[in-house]
């Protein structure tokens, strides 16, 4: 009886078979259906990220060997699985557009009509099929039109993510020597912005640092900052802290509200401990901006003249006026007190201060 299903299986799936360029399992033509077997048309599985969302394919892998593909083994001008096996599937974790042609979000049924110069890529909201044997054109979701390009060769069939943009890839179908590409693209701002709401309504909204990241993400793209100004407002009444007012100045100074701005920075300033000092000063001079800070480098050490960043800033103000042996002398000092993790950066420091050259270059 399970034989006569097999051979009513092969049969009935012989037109979809040979349309989709896969092989059977069996000899005589048949698939398995109990049993987890190796597969002439192996599975494959490719994702790419754009911005925070996933495109992934999930696809059978048919060889070409020896057989003349475009044109014979997969016709011209009639719907084709785009793979092996069951449906070639494309997911979509967030809406995109394809070919600058909307598509929501979710799992489609990835089919292809051919042709020499036009390919019809179809998406179909039926993702569950066995290859294109039951595809019915009203369940499309879409149809764009690409065209193919000349390619390497590539025997096994291969989907690749190409010219990858940070709002857009071109998601490619290879085999035998042609490339298919369909380029899709991501409102990654609006993506990116509808989850950070999301993710503020749990964990991250309990904390002054997730709404920092938040308006920080958003000061970074000059994007959505009126909520920003808000978030970061939300981050401070969670706990008052030197980065978040600092960044609070940053996207005030963005909105033109420069008095505010610097006041808010002078507050900022005041809570500052000697480490965020230092690290907000070396920040601006790996920016560019080395005037800021080394005039900003001296407060470090008022804020306290014993720790090892203050010695370190002490440091890089001797070395940039060309005392090096006072430069030598703090950063001495600066690796006696800093941790064993930071001693390995330090100490080639010195040997260059040694060598009379200027450390913050």
């Amino acid at each position: 009886m399970r034989n006569t299903f097999r051979f009513l299986l092969a049969v009935s799936f012989g037109l979809a078979v040979c349309i989709g360029s896969a092989q059977a399992q069996f000899k005589n033509g048949s698939q398995a259906t109990e049993l987890n077997l190796p597969r002439i048309s192996q599975h494959g599985v490719t994702t790419q990220t754009i911005g925070i969302s996933t495109v992934t394919i999930d696809y059978s892998r048919p060889l070409a060997g020896t057989r003349e593909v475009w044109g014979k083994t997969v016709p011209y001008g009639k719907v084709w699985r785009s793979g092996a096996n069951e449906n070639t599937t494309i997911t979509f974790s967030d809406d995109v557009t394809v070919e600058g042609k909307p598509l929501a979000a979710g799992t489609y049924g990835l089919h292809m009509i051919p042709d020499k110069d036009r390919w019809t890529i179809i998406f179909s909201k039926n993702s569950t099929s066995w290859g294109s044997f039951s595809y019915d054109e009203k369940e499309d979701a879409l149809r764009v039109t690409v065209q193919p390009a000349t390619d390497q060769t590539f025997d096994t069939l291969t989907y690749t993510f190409d010219d990858v943009k940070p709002d857009s890839a071109a998601a490619t179908m290879r085999w035998e020597k042609i490339a298919v590409p369909f380029r899709v693209s991501v409102d990654v701002k609006g993506v990116t912005l509808k989850s950070i709401r999301n993710q503020l309504r749990s964990v991250g909204g309990f904390t002054w640092a997730g709404y920092d990241e938040a308006a920080n993400w958003c000061l970074d793209n000059n994007y959505n900052l009126e909520e920003a100004l808000k978030w970061e407002d939300t981050s401070i009444q969670n706990e008052d802290r030197f980065e978040n007012m600092e960044t609070k100045s940053r996207i005030l100074d963005a909105m033109g509200r420069k008095d505010e701005a610097a006041k808010t920075l002078s507050a900022a300033f005041a809570k500052a401990n000697a480490t965020q000092l230092y690290v907000y000063a070396r920040g601006l001079q790996r920016a560019g901006d080395a005037k800021r800070a080394f005039e900003l480098y001296p407060q470090v050490a008022k804020r306290d003249p014993n720790h090892w960043l203050s010695h370190l800033a002490q440091a890089r103000l001797a070395s940039h006026t060309g005392d090096y042996a006072a430069a030598s002398k703090e950063l001495k000092l600066a690796i006696a007190g800093a941790p064993d993790v930071n001693k390995p950066f330090l100490e080639p420091m010195l040997a260059k201060l040694e060598t009379k050259t200027d450390i913050n270059n």
